[in-house]
């Protein structure tokens, strides 16, 4: 929980990682990859405040320790929701999988939701994993990388048959979250592969499934918004729109922001730190002092205010997730008001 000026927010860090991508666990034959993965991420860490970047070492195989006390003890957060992401073309045990991720999270009941993945392209087999993660670690949600390597191939699509074949089975499983990485890509990916159209497609053939766009779709902020705004079950994850954009590019920070809560609104946007890429903790410090610059470029978008920012930092997150919020964390809502009726003009004629 984080506390400023007498309100308290519940924070729910709806994308974040456990992940070793140390020279230990680098494919034999592949390590240019899997080298340059870890090394383009941690560029990425450069548009955080100084004082929180890590040196090249740590950054690739960080401890469990280490994410306990940047996440929980100094980062404010409540409950964190974990995103994997395999990539075992490159790493011999995968980057960041839902196992890794559940073993240290079942070293801290309620911590940690524990999501899993899947890929269309790894047909029966991929379908019978994912039974088996959505039993063993009870996954409400899977992590989708659109433009992971898979033999040979180089991404797909969500409006893919074999896709649709998974988005099936996973909502029969009771899947309901489904977060599809749809924003700057990472060396070597194609960045074409993670175009948001498919999103549209899915999103309508699958009404009952919440597809939550982790970093909204950057650079096509137009595009998403677009999209997001007449599909009432896409969201706005807002992973490296914080970390990546409020303190390095604060003007387009503020567009962005703008844009987002124009079209898509405060109750579709859920925050993401992206750990280990960025910590939370200078996130949500800023993320709540945040406003708009006062200048006449940004005067046409919505304010953003405090009920607001509790509900982008924890309480969206927490209801899609059906995780429970201290009632004294809640947004309070007033009832509405019982309005009189209009006096009928003939009525008072005859008076």
């Amino acid at each position: 929980m984080y506390e400023k000026n007498g309100e308290k927010y519940f924070i729910v860090d709806s994308h974040m990682h456990f992940w070793n991508a140390g020279p230990d666990n680098w494919v034999l034959g592949a390590e240019q990859f899997a080298k340059g993965w870890i090394e383009c991420f941690h560029a990425y860490q450069s548009l955080a405040p100084a004082e929180t970047h890590w040196p090249i070492e740590h950054f690739q195989k960080y401890s469990e320790d280490d994410l306990i006390k940047d996440v929980f003890e100094d980062g404010y957060v409540d409950v964190a929701v974990f995103q994997p992401t395999y990539l075992k073309e490159w790493y011999t045990e995968g980057f960041n999988t839902t196992e890794r991720n559940a073993r240290l999270g079942e070293k801290h009941p309620g911590k940690f939701v524990h999501n899993t993945r899947f890929d269309p392209r790894d047909g029966d087999a991929g379908l019978a994993e994912l039974r088996y993660n959505v039993e063993r670690y009870g996954s409400r949600g899977v992590k989708l990388y659109t433009a992971e390597w898979n033999n040979g191939s180089r991404g797909y699509k969500l409006s893919d048959p074999e896709a649709y074949r998974y988005l099936a089975e996973a909502q029969q499983l009771g899947i309901k979250n489904i977060h599809v990485h749809k924003g700057p890509t990472i060396w070597p990916l194609d960045k074409d592969a993670f175009d948001v159209a498919d999103v549209d497609h899915a999103a309508t053939d699958f009404p009952e499934l919440n597809f939550i766009v982790e970093h909204v779709g950057l650079p096509r902020i137009e595009d998403f918004c677009f999209m997001a705004t007449q599909e009432p079950n896409v969201y706005a994850g807002l992973s490296v729109v914080i970390g990546g954009l409020m303190h390095a590019r604060p003007r387009f920070f503020a567009k962005v922001m703008g844009e987002l809560l124009f079209w898509v609104g405060e109750d579709k946007m859920t925050f993401g730190s992206d750990y280990a890429i960025w910590t939370p903790k200078w996130q949500i410090e800023g993320f709540v002092d945040w406003d708009f610059p006062d200048d006449p470029e940004f005067a046409d978008y919505p304010r953003l205010g405090i009920e607001g920012k509790k509900k982008i930092l924890g309480l969206n997150a927490a209801r899609l997730y059906d995780i429970e919020v201290p009632d004294d964390l809640e947004v309070k809502t007033e009832p509405d008001a019982v309005l009189a009726p209009e006096p009928d003009p003939a009525l008072a004629s005859r008076a």
